[in-house]
């Protein structure tokens, strides 16, 4: 089944994860995007100059029966960009997977290529953007394309009962799913550890749909103690409570 776009921003239809993938990583819907991407590549950072760049937007991975969806902002330019596989190559991504370990969500506390075994349990992880920005800094109408992709993904994944929103943007992109059944419930504003109910997750269980806020484990954050260790393994003690309730 081929995507159906209603409108820029509209939903996007496909049979599985992986028909998915082949949609995200084909898509050339932002040339500001698309034109950044590839000049990356090309230019490379020293550090990597012998390295062959994805240059091609990323799609989500992980466990198709996760319990978790986390949401982060965007590929790293020399990160992502370069590996192709979200978190993966960059700072953040040294950050993040540590804590995915000691929380039981990785079977190993790095993640260094696509190719490099590791598998995540119960969680599934992707980013509001799937192409890196300039700056890290994507419009607001580039995360307007991007959203039918984060919306196909919770649809597909039929037994999540959490989204860990790592950074205001994605906190905000989640709110733009329009998850809430009640349109009158507002959604608390964004703060490290906010847990918002949405309501009863209307799909395979009558089971009520949580989403957790966290500080993005970007070098900003982790380099001046914004976000610690402490504070980001919180979030997925946390996380992995919720996903355990109801098994």
């Amino acid at each position: 089944m081929r995507p159906i776009m209603d409108e820029p921003g509209g939903m996007v239809l496909v049979q599985s994860l992986g028909n998915l993938e082949s949609e995200v990583t084909a898509c050339r819907r932002c040339p500001r995007l698309v034109g950044w991407r590839e000049r990356v590549a090309r230019e490379k950072r020293r550090a990597y100059r012998e390295e062959e760049y994805l240059a091609r937007p990323v799609p989500g991975f992980g466990d198709g029966e996760a319990r978790v969806l986390a949401v982060g902002l965007a590929p790293g330019a020399h990160g992502s960009n370069r590996t192709g596989r979200m978190f993966t190559g960059d700072a953040s991504g040294d950050f993040l997977f540590p804590a995915l370990y000691r929380a039981g969500f990785a079977d190993r506390p790095k993640s260094i290529a696509r190719d490099d075994g590791l598998a995540l349990r119960g969680l599934f992880l992707t980013a509001v953007c799937r192409c890196a920005p300039p700056d890290n800094k994507p419009t607001l109408e580039e995360i307007g394309n991007c959203i039918p992709y984060l919306r196909e993904e919770f649809r597909l994944l039929e037994e999540i009962r959490l989204i860990v929103a790592l950074g205001r943007i994605a906190y905000d992109a989640v709110v733009r799913l329009g998850l809430s059944p009640d349109p009158l419930q507002k959604p608390p504003p964004f703060s490290h550890g906010a847990l918002w109910r949405v309501g009863e997750l209307h799909r395979t269980r009558s089971e009520p749909l949580l989403v957790l806020a966290s500080y993005h484990p970007s070098r900003q954050n982790t380099q001046t103690g914004r976000l610690t260790r402490v504070m980001f393994d919180g979030i997925w003690r946390k996380a992995s409570r919720i996903a355990q309730e109801g098994k």
